[in-house]
C-alpha cells in the first residue's frame, strides 16, 4: 500500500484541472528544498531522454527544469539514455551537486535497463546525498513502493502536474510532507546508515534479529547461529545500529572461500541481508548490501561475487519467489535465468528412510562397485574431486572431502568405481558424530535428530558410457548413501542444494524442503 499524502498547490484550485502530487515518503526530510539547500548550491535533475515523436518537437520535463530553476537558479538539467545509463559525465554532475532529483516516466523496452534501476544506480554513486525519485505514474506499478529510495514524489506525467510537483520540492502547497509516516519514525531516520563491522562478541541482538526476520522453517538456535558466523579468517560481518539507543537494526553476513585446491582464487559470498520489519525500506539494507560489496571486491583473489554461501552454508541462495529476488535485481544481479548463476533454481530435499526400498530402485551397472572409502583412496579421491569440481564449478567441495579424510573420516565419503576408477562420490554425515560438515551445514539438525545428511554428491559426466546410466548411477550411490545412514539410526534424509531434476527425486520418494535461486556474477580483472 501507498503511504502519503495528496497535495494541491495553491493557485489551481476551483479551477477545471486540480493536479496532485504524492509525497510518498521522505525519509531524508529534504523537503522542502529550503531547509538543505543555500545559495550556489547546485540541484542536478535527470531526466529521461524522450524520443522526437513522443516530444512533439520539445523535451517534455524542460518545463519542469524551468519551474525548478525559477525557485533556485542553479538547477543543472542532464538527460539519460536507457541504452547508457548513468555515465562518466552524470557521475560527475552527481558529485558536483547538492541534491539530485531523478525523474521516472516509463516502464522499460525489452531488453533495456529499467529507469527505476538507473535511478538505484545514481543513488549508488553518492549515497549520502538527498536523492529524490519523482515518479510520472503510480508508484506502486512501477515498484517504487517495495525500493529503498528514500525519497519518492508521485506526479501525473502533464506539465501542469510536474509544475505542481517543483512547487512541492520547494514547500509551497499546502500540507506538502510525509503523512503517513509517522514522526517519531523520521527522527529516528538519518540520512545515510553507516554499517559497522560486527566484532561478534554479543552473539544475542543477533540471533533475536536471525528469527525475527527469516520463517519459522530457517530459525535457529543460538549455539549453532553463532558456530556458523565465527569463523576467523573467513568470515566478515557487518551491523547498522540505531544512532540514538545502538540496537541493530540491520546485519549482513558475508564468507570469502577458496575456489580450488590451488588457494589463489576466492569467491566471495554475501550470505545474508536481515532488516528489522519496522526499517525496511528506509535504505538500511542498501547501505548493508553496498558496504559489503564493496570489501569483498577489495579482497585479493575475489573475482566472483554470489549470493547466499557455500561452506559455511546459510542459505544456499535467494529463497525462491520472495521478495528478495526483486530486490537483488535491482541492484544487479542476473536473474534472467539463461545461464549459470543468473537465477537458476535450486533445491533441498528431504527422504523418509522407510520410502526407500532396501536394495534401491535399480541395479547397479555392469563393473561398477559402491562403497565406502578407505585411506587408500586417499590420491584417488583427491584427483577425482580436484578435476570434477573445476569442471563443474563446485565451489568449496575440495576442501570438504580433504577436511573428511585429514580427520580420518574417510568412511564418511561414499564412492562410485567402475573396475577401480572413481566416478561418483558424496559425502555422508549425521548431526551427533561430531562430523565437521554437521557444523558447516546446520539444517539436518534443525530438521530434528533423527536427519542424516548427504551432500556434495559428484557424477562424472565426460565418459559417454556413463553419461547414459548417469541417472542410475546416482540412485546407487543415493542407495549406499541411505543405507550407511540407516546403520547410524537415521530415520530421514536431508539433501542440499541439488540443481534440476525435481521430477525425478519426487518419483523416488524425496520431498521438496527448500527452494533457492542460484546467484552469482565474476568480477572483472
Amino acid at each position: 500500500m501507498i503511504s502519503g499524502h495528496s497535495v494541491l498547490t495553491p493557485g489551481n484550485r476551483g479551477g477545471p484541472r486540480h493536479p496532485q502530487v504524492t509525497v510518498i515518503r521522505d525519509y531524508q526530510a529534504c523537503i522542502p528544498f529550503t531547509r538543505i539547500l543555500s545559495e550556489g548550491d547546485i540541484v542536478l535533475l535527470l531526466t529521461p531522454v524522450v524520443t522526437p515523436h513522443e516530444q512533439n518537437g520539445s523535451d517534455p520535463f524542460e518545463p519542469f527544469g524551468r519551474a525548478l530553476a525559477a525557485r533556485h537558479p542553479w538547477i543543472r538539467h542532464v538527460p539519460y539514455t536507457a541504452r547508457n545509463g548513468i555515465t562518466n559525465t552524470h557521475v560527475a554532475f552527481i558529485k558536483r551537486a547538492k541534491a539530485v532529483v531523478f525523474v521516472i516516466s516509463s516502464p522499460p523496452n525489452s531488453g533495456q535497463s529499467s529507469q527505476v534501476e538507473i535511478a538505484d544506480v545514481s543513488q549508488r554513486v553518492e549515497d549520502e546525498k538527498p536523492h529524490i525519485v519523482v515518479v510520472c505514474g503510480n508508484a506502486h506499478d512501477f515498484g517504487l513502493t517495495e525500493a529503498s529510495f528514500p525519497t519518492i514524489i508521485q506526479s501525473g506525467p502533464s506539465p501542469i502536474d510536474l509544475l505542481a510537483a517543483a512547487a512541492v520540492l520547494f514547500g509551497e502547497c499546502v500540507g506538502a510532507g510525509t503523512g503517513g509516516v509517522k514522526v517519531q519514525e523520521l527522527i529516528m531516520q538519518p540520512k545515510h546508515w553507516p554499517p559497522e563491522e560486527w566484532d561478534g562478541r554479543d552473539v544475542t541482538p543477533v540471533h533475536d534479529l536471525w528469527n525475527h526476520c527469516l520463517p519459522d522453517q530457517f530459525h535457529l538456535q543460538k549455539f549453532p547461529l553463532q558456530n556458523l558466523l565465527q569463523r576467523d579468517g573467513y568470515a566478515m560481518h557487518f551491523v547498522v545500529r540505531l544512532p540514538e539507543t545502538r540496537e541493530i537494526i540491520g546485519f549482513c553476513a558475508t564468507y570469502t572461500t577458496f575456489v580450488d585446491k590451488a588457494g589463489e582464487r576466492l569467491i566471495g559470498s554475501l550470505a545474508m541481508i536481515i532488516v528489522k520489519s519496522p526499517y525496511r525500506g528506509r535504505g538500511v539494507g542498501r547501505s548493508l548490501h553496498h558496504h559489503a560489496v564493496d570489501r569483498l571486491k577489495r579482497i585479493r583473489g575475489v573475482d566472483r561475487l554470489r549470493l547466499g554461501s557455500t561452506y559455511p552454508r546459510l542459505l544456499s541462495g535467494i529463497p525462491a519467489h520472495s521478495t528478495s529476488e526483486e530486490w537483488f535485481q535491482r541492484r544487479g544481479w542476473p536473474m534472467d535465468k539463461l545461464g549459470p548463476g543468473r537465477g537458476q533454481y535450486i533445491c533441498d530435499w528431504l527422504l523418509k528412510i522407510e520410502d526407500w526400498p532396501n536394495g534401491g530402485f535399480s541395479t547397479a551397472p555392469p563393473g561398477m562397485v559402491f562403497r565406502q572409502a578407505t585411506f587408500d583412496d586417499f590420491q584417488s579421491v583427491s584427483d577425482f574431486i580436484e578435476k570434477e569440481t573445476a569442471r563443474k564449478d563446485y565451489t568449496g567441495w575440495y576442501d570438504q572431502y580433504m577436511n573428511l579424510i585429514h580427520d580420518g573420516r574417510e568412511h564418511d565419503i561414499i564412492l562410485g568405481l567402475d573396475r577401480s576408477r572413481i566416478v561418483a562420490a558424496a559425502l555422508v554425515y549425521t548431526t551427533q558424530d561430531g562430523s565437521p560438515l554437521a557444523l558447516d551445514l546446520p539444517w539436518a539438525r534443525t530438521i530434528g535428530p533423527d536427519v542424516g545428511g548427504v551432500t556434495c554428491i559428484c557424477i562424472a559426466d565426460e565418459n559417454g558410457a556413463l553419461t547414459s546410466s548417469k541417472d542410475t548411477i546416482m540412485i546407487r550411490l543415493l542407495d549406499t548413501c541411505i543405507t550407511v545412514l540407516r546403520e547410524r539410526r537415521m530415520q530421514r534424509v536431508y539433501l542440499d542444494a541439488i540443481k534440476g531434476g525435481d521430477e525425478g527425486f519426487q518419483s523416488i520418494g524425496f520431498q521438496k524442503w527448500a527452494k533457492y535461486s542460484e546467484v552469482w556474477q565474476q568480477i572483472p580483472v
